[in-house]
């Protein structure tokens, strides 16, 4: 009896024990908690309160009713998107184009990382870099006239082929569906490869130089030590990445197929958020517009989800 009084007087001593560390832990970091207060407000401001519009999906929302008014009709408008052919079709385009853009993206920034890493000349290593990540600054708008310039029938890829004897004559690029795809991954990869070295140089500094001095010791050539130390060493940081972007796999881009794209290549250039644009917005049926981004938001968070849960048994690393 005695013994079960002191370890329950123990428990509760250990309970405020915890508490009064809590507390004077806050006290001592409230400066910070008063510095994160715009943030948490800004994100419930602009991420949470939104969230109550979700109701449209679920109603054939008219905005001169009330929200009492407005009728109810359950799953109605998630079942036409699903059973219309146009949206299987902009589905396919998204799905094909964002999965472009992750690959070529990945691949691209790893290898530019790879070969930055190897430049000694402090000089010259900023100036590629510095070159090579200006056009992230670019807005979307100045980058697609570039590349219609540049893809011209007159324009400077057609020229170089044929002087190259690559070509006979000009190729429509931007008038034919089966480059619509392959001309959006380029100038996904030309905007932004360099913007996306930088995470990566930043893990490769990071790298225990002991692990290169070993190599050296034993024989290892350049190629060898980009394979078995410099990889491996940012090895989380790719994973990391990876299962962020499958979490955007739906975001395939707005911009730049509405801006390149045309009656010509509408089938393969319309993605989710041009559609939405199309038959949601611009005829005022709301609700289908709702629709499409909840679906596109669930999707997102399942394929997380799911990357994230595939690299935990792989022994990876993770976010959640």
């Amino acid at each position: 009896m005695n013994e079960t009084l002191m370890e329950r007087s123990t428990v509760r001593k250990t309970k405020k024990g915890k508490q009064r560390i809590t507390w004077n832990l806050i006290k001592s970091q409230r400066q910070l908690i008063y510095m994160s207060v715009p943030l948490l407000a800004y994100i419930v401001l602009f991420a949470y309160v939104p969230v109550w519009g979700w109701t449209m999906a679920f109603q054939d929302y008219k905005p001169a009713l009330d929200f009492s008014e407005q009728k109810w009709v359950g799953f109605k408008h998630f079942k036409f998107l699903f059973e219309d052919d146009n949206f299987l079709r902009v589905l396919r385009n998204t799905l094909g184009m964002s999965i472009i853009n992750l690959v070529l993206g990945f691949v691209t920034a790893i290898i530019l990382a790879l070969l930055l890493n190897e430049i000694k000349k402090v000089f010259w290593k900023r100036t590629v870099q510095t070159i090579s990540y200006l056009p992230h600054f670019l807005s979307w708008i100045i980058v697609t006239g570039i590349v219609a310039t540049s893809l011209a029938s007159d324009g400077i890829v057609n020229d170089l082929l044929i002087k190259l004897h690559l070509i006979d004559e000009p190729i429509l690029w931007l008038s034919e569906g089966k480059y619509f795809w392959g001309v959006v991954g380029a100038s996904h990869v030309w905007k932004e490869v360099g913007w996306n070295t930088i995470i990566y140089l930043a893990a490769m500094a990071s790298i225990d130089p002991a692990l290169y001095e070993a190599a050296d010791m034993d024989g290892a050539s350049r190629y060898r030590k980009m394979l078995h130390v410099t990889l491996p060493g940012i090895k989380p940081t790719i994973v990391i990445l990876l299962i962020m972007s499958i979490g955007h796999i739906l975001e395939a881009g707005f911009e730049v197929q509405y801006l390149l794209g045309n009656g010509l290549v509408v089938d393969w250039a319309e993605t989710i958020d041009i559609f939405v644009l199309k038959y949601g917005i611009a005829q005022g049926n709301y609700s289908l517009a709702t629709a499409g981004g909840i679906f596109k938001t669930v999707v997102s968070v399942i394929m997380l989800l799911i990357a994230n849960w595939t690299a935990k048994r792989l022994g990876e690393e993770r976010l959640l």
